[in-house]
């Protein structure tokens, strides 16, 4: 994922727009790395981060209790099925 996407979550307490943020970072030659970290907000409100080992495969959830564990096995299968729109740029978020 190089640019932040919307995802609604459906919960016991209705729908949260989440944000998708993924924490890129700029290597000196000018490439762009995913470093596998993804920031989750509502609106303003931070909802922690989901955070994935090297292979996409194993992840983990730091935020305090705003996701219950399958809300957020949602958002990380979301995630990993995520394919950004042809052309995305990852600058765009510099």
């Amino acid at each position: 994922m190089i640019n932040q996407t919307i995802y609604v979550l459906e919960t016991s307490n209705g729908p949260v727009h989440l944000t998708i943020t993924p924490v890129n970072s700029l290597l000196a030659n000018g490439d762009f790395y995913a470093t596998g970290v993804f920031k989750l907000t509502d609106g303003v409100v931070g909802m922690g981060e989901i955070v994935f080992d090297e292979n996409m495969g194993d992840w983990t959830y730091n935020g305090m209790d705003e996701l219950t564990y399958e809300e957020a096995a949602e958002v990380a299968d979301f995630i990993k099925k995520y394919r950004d729109p042809i052309g995305a740029d990852p600058e765009q978020l510099q």
